[in-house]
């Protein structure tokens, strides 16, 4: 990793008034540490930090720090983390960590697939990044800003493992050598799909909302039964009022008498 020259200021003002102070008049807080000195609040010129990470190819960046009147104006850092603005993405803390030439440093290195697997081209395959960065160990001017992988050779089902990456001459890569980085898999058919989808059980919350609506159905019934029944009772109570009348105008329409037979007329004296 080759070094390139950043100017930094001892800064004095601290906290958060002061952070947002320096942001205004176009300086970027930064802090240093390391096994060399004690921690040191330092600032940037935004313009200048913002350059430097626009054209490196990662955050991972080697620089020669110069800090003007200072007891140790020289030094070499490493720019350990970036923090930036969630929606302008300007710059508005930096993280700096002092290393020497002679002392290995381990850092995390962004991961790029180079060409275009076989098993993508001709089988349809997908191309699956499992990790994005690794762990690499070594000395600072060593270390590559990032790790470029060749995958035009892999087939369906192949993968490139940790154990597979050759780092630079001098530097170690870290971790499970067995573990995937990047690897082709084979094409999902729309029948695995509608399986998969099948398989797949609900979340809590939609059993819960289906659970809801039939419970609400069931208690939308129970109300439009006593409506129906409501309704029925009038009719049945109609009935009786009828009957009722009908047994005072003719008695003989009672249960078990017969129909009123006609009235005999007198016979005339001869």
């Amino acid at each position: 990793m080759k070094s390139v020259p950043l100017t930094a200021y001892p800064r004095a003002l601290a906290r958060r008034a002061g952070a947002k102070k320096l942001r205004d008049s176009g300086r970027v807080p930064a802090v240093i540490y390391g096994r060399q000195a004690q921690p040191q609040n330092l600032e940037l010129r935004q313009k200048e930090i913002e350059d430097l990470i626009h054209h490196s190819v990662s955050e991972n960046v080697l620089v020669d720090l110069d800090v003007p009147e200072d007891p140790r104006p020289k030094r070499l850092a490493l720019v350990q983390e970036v923090q930036h603005h969630p929606l302008s993405g300007k710059v508005l803390h930096v993280d700096l960590h002092e290393v020497l030439d002679t002392e290995k440093v381990t850092v995390s290195v962004p991961v790029e697939s180079v060409g275009e697997a076989v098993g993508v081209k001709t089988n349809g395959g997908v191309l699956e990044h499992v990790l994005f960065k690794i762990k690499l160990r070594g000395l600072p001017k060593d270390l590559p800003e990032m790790i470029r992988v060749d995958v035009s050779h892999l087939e369906i089902g192949q993968a490139i493992h940790i154990g597979d990456i050759k780092p630079p001459a001098g530097v170690e890569a870290l971790g499970d050598k067995s573990l995937s980085v990047l690897a082709v898999a084979a094409p999902v058919t729309e029948e695995q799909e509608a399986a998969a989808a099948e398989a797949e059980p609900l979340a809590p919350g939609e059993v819960e909302m289906i659970k809801e609506k039939k419970e609400e159905g069931a208690e939308g019934e129970a109300p439009a039964a006593k409506g129906a029944a409501a309704k029925a009772a009038p009719a049945k109570g109609a009935e009786k009022p009828a009957d009722k009348g009908a047994a005072i105008k003719a008695p003989a329409g009672a249960p078990g008498a017969k129909a009123p037979a006609a009235e005999a007329k007198p016979e005339k004296k001869k």
